[in-house]
C-alpha cells in the first residue's frame, strides 16, 4: 500500500446520542469533518465509514472514539469546538480531548458549565493559575475576556483574593465624552458594559449588586489605577490595545502582593493616534521570557463567537497581509517604535 492510496475505517458510535451529537442534524459535523480532512463519508445506523489518507482516517477516528466519550460524560462539541478538537489532537498526538473539555472552570449563573472550548483556551487558563501575570493576545471572539472573568470569579468565590478589579481605557475621556449627560461615572459606563454583560452572565444580578457595593467587585476605567497598589486582587484590564505605553507601564506596576493580573487584547485593533506608543505591543516584546509572565496567543481559528466572525476576521487579516500590515505597528516605525499602527477594523 502507497502512502497516498486510501485506506477505510468504520467506527461505531456506542448509542443515539453520541451519533446525533457527534454527526450533527442532517449529518452536518460530519460533513465538516469529512471536508476539513478531506475524507469520504458515510454513515449507516451507529457506524460511521471513512475513507481516505491514512493519517487523516487515523485523526478522525481518534476523534470520534475520544467525543464519544466525552458525550458519555455529558459534554457536547459544537459544529467548529469540533474542528478545533480534531486540530488539537493533530498537534499533540499524546492529548485527550477529556483533558481540554472534560474541566468545568466555572458554572455560570444559568448553571450552565464554562469550559476552554479549543487547545487555545486550555493553555490560558493553565496560565492564569501558574503565573501572576497573563497577556491574552488575539482576535475578537476568543474568549479571551470571558474566560479571564470566569477565572476571577472563581478566584474571589474560593476565598483566593479578596477583590476583583475590571478596569478598560476609556479611549475618548478626554474629548466626546464631555458631551455625554451625566458625572464621569455615567459618561464611561458604555465603555465598561461588556465587563458588566459577562458579569451577568457569571453571578445573578443580586449576587453581582452585593458585590459591586461591597467594593469586592470594582468596574473602573484604566485612569482611575493611578497611584494605586492593587493586594490581594485578580486584575483585568479589557481592550489593551489603547492602553498608551505609559498607561500600560502604570497599570503593571500596580500589581501587589496576593494579586494576579490578566490584560486582554488585540494588536491589531488600536485605535490609538498615529504617533502614539502602543502599550500592548511594546509590553509583549518587552516582557516575553520573564519569569512569572505568560503570553498566549490566539488566532482566528481560535474564534468562538458566530462562524461568519471567523470568516470576517479572516477576511480582514488578508487584506492586512496585501497592504502590507504587521500585527502589532504599521510595516514602518519611526525612532523609538512609534510609527503608526494599523487600525484594523
Amino acid at each position: 500500500m502507497t502512502e497516498r492510496e486510501p485506506v477505510a475505517a468504520e467506527i461505531e458510535l456506542p448509542n443515539g446520542a453520541a451519533l446525533l451529537s457527534l454527526t450533527g442534524a442532517g449529518g452536518e459535523n460530519l460533513k465538516s469533518l469529512g471536508k476539513h480532512l478531506g475524507l469520504e463519508h458515510g454513515l449507516r445506523g451507529n457506524t460511521v465509514r471513512l475513507s481516505g489518507r491514512a493519517a487523516d482516517v487515523a485523526l478522525a477516528e481518534r476523534f470520534l472514539t475520544q467525543a464519544a466519550e466525552l458525550v458519555r460524560d455529558g459534554v457536547t462539541l459544537e459544529g467548529q469546538v469540533q474542528i478545533r478538537a480534531v486540530e488539537a489532537l493533530r498537534q499533540e498526538p499524546e492529548l485527550h480531548l477529556r483533558d481540554i473539555f472534560g474541566e468545568v472552570v466555572l458554572l455560570s449563573a444559568r448553571k450552565r458549565p464554562i469550559r476552554a472550548r479549543g487547545l487555545a483556551q486550555k493553555r490560558y487558563v493553565h496560565a492564569m493559575r501558574t503565573h501572576d501575570l497573563i497577556f491574552g493576545i488575539g482576535p475578537a471572539g476568543t474568549g479571551k475576556t470571558y474566560l479571564a472573568m470566569a477565572m476571577a470569579v472563581k478566584s474571589l468565590l474560593e476565598h483566593h483574593t479578596r477583590r476583583i478589579i475590571l478596569a478598560r481605557p476609556a479611549l475618548e475621556a478626554g474629548e466626546k465624552l464631555g458631551f455625554l449627560p451625566g458625572d464621569l461615572a455615567e459618561k464611561v459606563n458604555p465603555y465598561l458594559r461588556p465587563l458588566y454583560d459577562a458579569l451577568h452572565d457569571m453571578l445573578d444580578v443580586d449576587k453581582t449588586d452585593g458585590l459591586l457595593k461591597r467594593g469586592q467587585i470594582e468596574v473602573a476605567p484604566l485612569a482611575f489605577m493611578r497611584g494605586r497598589t492593587l493586594n490581594d486582587c485578580f486584575v483585568i484590564l479589557d481592550e489593551a490595545q489603547n492602553a498608551t505605553d505609559d498607561q500600560m507601564r502604570m497599570f503593571l506596576t500596580r500589581l501587589g502582593y496576593g494579586s494576579r493580573a490578566v490584560v486582554t487584547g488585540d494588536v491589531t485593533q488600536s485605535d490609538l493616534a498615529p504617533g502614539v506608543r502602543r502599550g500592548l505591543y511594546e509590553a509583549r516584546e518587552l516582557l516575553a521570557g520573564i519569569e512569572g509572565i505568560a503570553c498566549c496567543e490566539f488566532t482566528d481559528v481560535d474564534v468562538v463567537r458566530h462562524p461568519l466572525v471567523q470568516r470576517i476576521v479572516v477576511a480582514y487579516e488578508r487584506r492586512d497581509a496585501r497592504e502590507g500590515r504587521v500585527r502589532g505597528n504599521a510595516r514602518t516605525e519611526g525612532a523609538g517604535g512609534q510609527g503608526a499602527a494599523p487600525t484594523g477594523a
